[in-house]
């Protein structure tokens, strides 16, 4: 399936995009949630009944009509990895920086969270605004000590997402944090793909384009920690929970290491795509004051 919450005609629901269109998961299932995570909550009987009902499906509403949300809206946790692409260490070696022992992990703060097409800030006190366009996974269950091989029956889909990061304050410390939670810097969707439909996530094309213009193509399969590995790493250290988002790296090609610099700037616009997951567009707009 994929999963998607929206908001039509001044309410907030959630359904599952088909060919035909959006199926009404909020008027079909028990509880009428109105948020993907409820139905996570559910367990994998509330899943398999959100499939029925998708299958099940005679009405539909048309994509067009409605905007479409984050497919969490409130995640207890927002993780990034850094440095998990060969083809993002080899464009930093001359910066002094190698292949990671183990994954390094950064806090995104979780209301930097944007819809898959809304505007992304330029901030009026920085010219380092960057993309980093990046597959991601979304939690399913609550769970601890995971290990590689349990790893698959935790993650309950897939999603796109683009790191928007802003690099001088990236920089000024080592856990990134601050330069990864600017407002609105974390657009992702426009689903949450379940596994069965993605296969095989080691092998996806991700790729960004700014104004039209191809900035990042790569694959997956050179992840240095791959999915399992990394769910597996993060669940040693910390209780996960349903609806915890993990963006798990970016291929080369970021706009701070173009010769010159080609950092993002209002009117610009950013597409970010994986295989067999979507993509998502955000317009880059001067922050409000």
């Amino acid at each position: 399936m994929k999963l998607l919450n929206y908001i039509q005609n001044g309410d907030q629901r959630t359904g599952a995009m088909t060919d035909a269109g959006i199926v009404d998961l909020t008027a079909m299932l028990p509880g009428a949630p109105t948020e993907i995570v409820e139905i996570l909550h559910g367990g994998p009987e509330a899943v398999a009944q959100a499939r029925e009902c998708v299958a099940a499906a005679r009405s539909f509403a048309d994509p067009a009509s409605v905007r479409i949300l984050a497919p969490v809206l409130k995640p207890n946790k927002f993780l990034g990895v850094g440095g998990n692409f060969m083809s993002h260490i080899d464009e930093v070696r001359h910066l002094g920086f190698h292949e990671p022992k183990y994954p390094i992990w950064f806090n995104k703060q979780v209301t930097c969270v944007n819809g898959p097409f809304d505007p992304i800030y330029a901030p009026f006190d920085s010219q380092e605004l960057d993309y980093e366009g990046e597959m991601g996974i979304v939690i399913g269950k609550r769970c601890r000590r995971v290990s590689v091989d349990e790893a698959a029956g935790v993650i309950a889909g897939y999603v796109v997402c683009n790191d928007v990061s802003i690099r001088e304050w990236q920089m000024r410390a080592p856990t990134a944090t601050i330069g990864k939670s600017f407002d609105t810097h974390g657009p992702f969707g426009p689903y949450l793909v379940t596994p069965d439909e993605v296969g095989d996530a080691g092998a996806l094309m991700i790729r960004t384009w700014v104004n039209g213009e191809l900035r990042q193509e790569g694959s997956t399969a050179e992840m240095i920690f791959k999915v399992a590995e990394l769910v597996s790493d993060l669940s040693q250290r910390c209780t996960l929970e349903a609806g915890d988002v993990l963006s798990l790296g970016s291929p080369a090609g970021v706009g701070g290491l173009r010769n010159p610099p080609a950092f993002l700037k209002a009117g610009d616009v950013v597409r970010v795509e994986v295989e067999k997951v979507g993509a998502i567009e955000n317009v880059v707009c001067a922050e409000p004051r």
